[in-house]
């Protein structure tokens, strides 16, 4: 199939395919005699893969290392589940930090008149930091 079939197959686009081709997450397909890239069904599996483990926040290097053990026959779990579980724990982080912001933002808000007077406390905020 052409990168367009690979893509609507797939659920990546077609610029994300070619991103990750150059940077080996996939390999590159054979070329058919139009120069035209040929995509097997193999291909759209691992397209899918890497698509799932980017919607659950892995990065790139940590999605290298979950393609080799989804390879790997002879691994063990225990290491797709910590690699898990600190992905989780991250996320936690971020999350806490992202309700701190807004938290922040919020009560900067409720504290901002939001009339005509030039006084506000979210710049007065920014400004000192």
């Amino acid at each position: 199939m052409n990168i367009g079939q690979a893509s609507n197959a797939s659920g990546v686009s077609q610029r994300m395919i070619r991103h990750y081709e150059k940077i080996g997450l996939i390999p590159s397909p054979p070329r058919r005699d139009s120069g035209y890239r040929d995509y097997s069904e193999a291909d759209v599996h691992r397209l899918r893969f890497i698509a799932n483990a980017r919607d659950l926040g892995f990065p790139v290097a940590e999605i290298e290392t979950l393609l080799a053990l989804w390879s790997d026959r002879s691994r063990s779990s225990s290491e797709v589940k910590d690699l898990a579980e600190a992905r989780a724990a991250e996320l936690g982080r971020k999350a806490k930090a992202l309700e701190a912001m807004q938290a922040t933002l919020l009560d900067l808000a409720r504290r901002c008149h939001g009339d005509a007077r030039p006084d506000c406390p979210i710049l007065d905020e920014l400004e000192s930091g």
